[in-house]
C-alpha cells in the first residue's frame, strides 16, 4: 500500500498510480474488513464453546479492538467511496455525495468557502455510527451509504453487546 502511495507523490503521470492506489486500498479494506468479522467470530465461539477458555480481561480487550478497528475501517472506507473519493473530491469532480453532513445545508456565512468533507468527518460518522448505531451526523443518500452503515452497526452491535457485555459480567462476577 506504501508503494503506490510513495509513486504517486514522486510520479508525473498521475493516473495510474492512482488507479493503483485505490485498488490497492479497497482490497485492503476488504482485507481488514475480514479479519474483524473472522476475530468476531472467533470471539463468539470461543465465549459460546469454551467459556472457560477466555477470561474476562481477554474478553473486553478483544472486544475493544475490534470496535476500534470496525471504527476505523469504516471510516477509511467511507472517505474512498464518498464522491468518488480524495482525489475526486480534491479536483472538485461532481459525483453524487453518498451522505449528506451538516455543513451542507448550513447558511452560507456559517460555512468555510469551498467546503467539502475531510477524512475527520467520516471518522465522526464511522465513530457515531458505531456508537449510536445509527449515523449521528450525516445522512446516507446512496443505498451503498446506507448498506455500509448498517453493516458497520451490526459488528459494532454484536461486538458491545455480546462480547463486551459477557466479558463484564465475568469480571463483576
Amino acid at each position: 500500500m506504501i508503494f503506490p502511495m510513495l509513486a504517486l507523490s514522486f510520479a508525473a503521470a498521475k493516473g495510474p498510480w492512482l488507479r493503483i492506489e485505490s485498488i490497492v486500498t479497497i482490497i485492503f479494506l476488504l482485507i481488514a474488513g475480514c479479519a474483524i468479522i473472522d476475530e468476531l467470530i472467533y470471539l463468539l465461539f470461543s465465549m459460546l464453546r469454551r467459556p472457560n477458555a477466555v477470561n474476562g480481561l481477554q474478553l473486553l480487550a478483544s472486544s475493544i479492538g475490534v470496535w476500534a478497528s470496525n471504527v476505523l475501517i469504516f471510516s477509511l472506507l467511507y472517505w474512498r467511496t464518498d464522491r468518488g473519493g480524495p482525489e475526486a473530491r480534491a479536483n472538485r469532480v461532481g459525483i453524487k455525495p453518498d451522505w449528506l453532513f451538516p455543513t451542507e445545508g448550513a447558511p452560507p456565512e456559517d460555512v468555510p468557502i469551498h467546503w467539502r468533507p475531510t477524512f475527520i468527518d467520516y471518522l465522526f460518522l464511522s465513530y457515531c455510527t458505531a456508537t449510536a448505531f445509527s449515523p449521528a451526523e450525516a445522512q446516507p443518500l446512496t443505498p451503498r451509504g446506507k448498506l455500509l452503515l448498517m453493516l458497520e452497526s451490526i459488528v459494532s452491535l454484536v461486538t458491545v453487546i455480546a462480547i463486551a457485555a459477557r466479558a463484564i459480567n465475568i469480571l463483576s462476577g
